[in-house]
């Protein structure tokens, strides 16, 4: 039974059986209704309702939804078609179309990318430190401890080495320079052109219409190049094998030995010494050929450029001169 405004749930009970008694007896049917009707629900004619949906008047107290949990609620009639308008595509998503997909990644870094390229597409430099995924960058010592720090890969620590190879260079390079100048053009007190053929035929050289222009080229021309540090595994070769010649040339004239300067062969035997040296070292940074990799790091290329320089010089001498130029020298002899 209601009595004032409250109702618990044990009255409520007993109005619900009163009700269901009073149809079974034959009770008024207004007295059944009144006693069946929710004790929550409030009446639309009853003074103080809010119709819903419209705004509560001010001082009404505050209504919970659970307050009434059989309510229902008015649904639109027309039923939404979800299988039209179906988003499918990455700009329908709403996603970024520059995002590579999570395999385009995976199968970038199985090819030798880094993360960071295999993301952005661009190479990263070899220079900048480049870390994993999930990974943070190790923090710095702040104890004062001292710490083994590994090198990156661009920084060698070459300190002054390009400088004493640039200084190389111009020495073995203008040496040859100022020989090749006195026998193309009789320069410093040279024989010229005429002069060098015709100290060869006399020196015992076949073809010298040949040979005093190959002197020349590699003298001067080989000269220059490793001079500047441009195609310095060809120019020092060339070099290198023009020196040996002369070396030969210059040994076999006498029987035995000739080291001794000025008859012997003592300055022969240090430019092609520099020669090789600048063949197996490279030219270093401060050159035309600083971003070969002969230049600070030579390796197979530069030694078989010695070893065929070494083996023209020495077909060279037998085809335009012969002779055994070690002559008188043991084991040689």
């Amino acid at each position: 039974m209601r009595t004032g405004s409250l109702t618990t749930p044990a009255h409520h009970e007993l109005d619900i059986g009163h009700a269901r008694d009073c149809r079974v007896s034959g009770a008024p049917a207004a007295y059944s209704d009144r006693v069946t009707e929710k004790p929550n629900k409030p009446s639309a004619d009853a003074p103080g309702s809010t119709p819903p949906g419209s705004p509560r008047p001010t001082g009404e107290p505050v209504r919970s939804p659970y307050d009434s949990p059989t309510e229902q609620f008015n649904t639109s009639s027309v039923k939404a078609d979800l299988t039209k308008n179906l988003p499918r595509t990455d700009e329908e998503l709403g996603l970024d179309p520059e995002v590579p997909l999570y395999t385009e990644v995976k199968e970038a870094i199985g090819a030798g990318l880094t993360p960071a390229a295999a993301v952005t597409g661009v190479p990263a430099d070899d220079t900048a430190p480049t870390y994993a995924f999930a990974s943070i960058p190790p923090a710095p010592n702040g104890g004062g401890e001292p710490v083994n720090r590994i090198r990156r890969r661009g920084d060698d620590r070459r300190g002054t080495l390009d400088l004493g190879l640039l200084l190389l260079r111009l020495v073995i390079g203008g040496t040859f320079i100022y020989h090749g100048l006195q026998k193309a053009a009789g320069w410093f007190h040279g024989p010229g052109y005429d002069g060098i053929r015709t100290s060869m035929e006399n020196g015992g050289w076949k073809h010298a219409d040949i040979a005093a222009p190959m002197l020349i080229a590699g003298e001067l021309g080989g000269g220059i190049l490793v001079a500047v540090g441009l195609a310095t595994p060809l120019a020092a070769g060339a070099v290198l094998a023009v020196i040996l010649d002369a070396w030969m040339w210059k040994q076999g004239m006498t029987a035995g030995f000739q080291y001794k300067a000025p008859t012997g062969v003592e300055l022969e035997s240090i430019l092609a010494g520099g020669a090789a040296v600048i063949m197996l070292t490279g030219p270093g940074r401060l050159s035309l050929d600083r971003n070969r990799g002969w230049a600070t790091r030579p390796f197979l290329g530069s030694l078989a450029a010695l070893v065929a320089a070494v083996a023209a010089a020495i077909l060279t001498y037998i085809y335009l001169h012969g002779g055994n130029p070690l002559e008188g020298i043991r084991p040689f002899n």
